[in-house]
């Protein structure tokens, strides 16, 4: 978390460089609408800037521009902005690197303006909310533009990307078509920008690790086969979906959370242990091994076993056997927040459970709400709306989708598979590393991440026809957005820097 940087008054128009803009008299969105889809214009703007990376003066251009997806009639159907950064002069053979965000329906915002973007925003420290405006824009060393080139990809539904027209959402929203359409962006910019022999590197947040497998698979393994990739980054991983869904009789979940409320319990002074990573192994292996057999024999589980089940179980998450023996020694994450603290009148956060939070009372049963999330959700939209509109010119009247609301349309359905299977695309992690000898994994986690936990991530990772020997582990000390915290994102950016080197 920014501790530090808090004090730095700086105002968002501080932040905006003079520009040099490719276009001066763009369509605004109202006249764009009054015209046939197959008369949009894209908008597309141009700055030249420079900066310190890694320790090396830049100059870079930043582009923020629309691409437009035609249907197999020719007629515009889909907007979707890229802002890409670009080192000056261009080399074709310099790694470049994709990047998109979750949800589904998540923009870009949180890794641009967050970790991997020139420009970031600066929030208070942990369990602090980002107050109110203006929130300092400041400049971001930790930035990868030392390395490679960034294209930050936001689909339709989310950032300023929309759909035109009478596109139908079903054509968009799912996990194929979704995977789709970012390949077709990838093919278009590669085409573009004269790419296509560079370096190539993918990497998404949360759901955007998921799509990562989607889109990778679209790239390498189906359609054309065309675009080979050197690197796969997935940061707070999400690829199969069982592990992580909280529902009656899925012993999963409960297994694969164990290691989170471990870390989490030691984090607020509820249990003890040498290091957050010795617990954090302490807790891997008692998860997969007693607790996981005790799990799978239901309520054959009785007697003194049961006992040591509950004593062991109540040393790892800081709960009191009585709750667990009510709970049958399956805590939901849900319960787990509101429970851990409610001695002292506190709940943890989802995103991030080093944050806490006070509910309007302390008897329920679950949070009002999640405190990691609504501590600094204000701060990155205002960023991200500055710099795109200010900074680098970007002229609409839509509104900035920083969470859209595409969620309930979306496919969670794979092409070809069972519709009544569960969502895993590891597999196609697994097909992409059996099939390209030069494909590496790189995986970041944060250890106080509720929504993409970390053994999950390493549980989906570790199944058959996955080879082993090209995923890289690294692991931090916050959670969901591990690169709030002023040291990780210099870790992680340390960290996908040596990945990118390393091809």
């Amino acid at each position: 978390m920014k501790t530090g940087l808090s004090l730095i008054a700086l105002a968002l128009a501080a932040a905006a460089p003079a520009a040099v803009h490719a276009q001066d008299k763009p369509a605004d969105d109202k006249a764009k609408a009054e015209k046939p889809a197959a008369d949009y214009e894209p908008q597309i703007r141009t700055t030249k800037l420079s900066g310190t990376f890694g320790g090396q003066r830049i100059n870079y251009a930043a582009t923020i521009g629309e691409t437009i997806i035609k249907n197999k009639d020719g007629v515009p159907e889909v907007a979707v902005v890229t802002t890409s950064y670009v080192k000056e002069p261009r080399d074709p053979n310099r790694p470049i690197t994709f990047l998109f965000n979750g949800g589904p329906g998540s923009g870009t915002v949180w890794l641009m303006m967050g970790a991997f973007g020139p420009k970031r925003v600066a929030i208070p420290g942990t369990g602090v909310d980002d107050g109110a405006p203006p929130y300092p824009i400041v400049d971001n060393p930790d930035a990868l533009l030392d390395v490679t080139d960034i294209v930050f990809i936001d689909p339709p539904g989310t950032g300023f990307s929309h759909l035109i027209g009478k596109a139908d959402p079903k054509d968009y929203y799912g996990v194929t078509q979704d995977a789709k359409l970012v390949a077709e962006v990838i093919r278009r910019w590669l085409n573009d920008n004269g790419r296509w022999n560079s370096p190539k590197f993918l990497g998404g947040e949360s759901y955007g690790t998921t799509r990562s497998a989607a889109v990778a698979n679209q790239l390498m393994n189906e359609t054309y086969n065309d675009v080979a990739l050197n690197g796969i980054i997935l940061i707070s991983t999400v690829l199969d979906f069982a592990a992580g869904a909280d529902t009656p009789g899925n012993e999963l979940s409960p297994i694969t959370n164990l290691p989170s409320m471990a870390v989490t319990a030691l984090y607020h002074g509820k249990a003890t242990a040498s290091s957050p990573e010795a617990f954090a192994e302490e807790a891997r292996q008692w998860a997969i091994g007693p607790y996981a057999s005790a799990l799978l024999k239901g309520q054959k589980l009785q007697g003194e076993e049961r006992a040591a089940i509950r004593r062991e179980l109540s040393r790892f998450t800081g709960l009191g056997e009585t709750f667990l023996e009510n709970a049958d020694l399956r805590v939901t994450p849900s319960r787990f927040y509101k429970e851990l603290l409610r001695d002292r009148g506190l709940t943890v956060g989802r995103l991030d459970s080093r944050y806490t939070g006070k509910d309007y009372d302390s008897a329920g049963e679950t949070p009002d709400n999640d405190p990691s999330f609504y501590g600094i959700d204000a701060s990155y939209t205002a960023a991200i709306n500055s710099w795109s509109r200010d900074g680098l010119g970007f002229k609409t009247d839509r509104e900035y989708q920083s969470i859209g609301r595409i969620g309930g349309q979306w496919d969670w359905r794979l092409g070809g598979r069972d519709t009544n299977a569960y969502l895993n695309v590891a597999p196609y992690i697994g097909q992409a590393l059996r099939e390209n000898s030069g494909l590496k994994v790189l995986v970041a986690q944060g250890y106080y991440d509720f929504a993409t936990p970390f053994f999950a991530a390493e549980y989906a990772l570790s199944r058959t026809g996955i080879p082993q020997d090209r995923i890289q582990y690294t692991y931090y000390g916050a959670g969901h957005m591990m690169y709030i915290r002023d040291e990780d994102r210099h870790k992680l950016s340390e960290d996908v820097r040596a990945f990118i080197r390393a091809r």
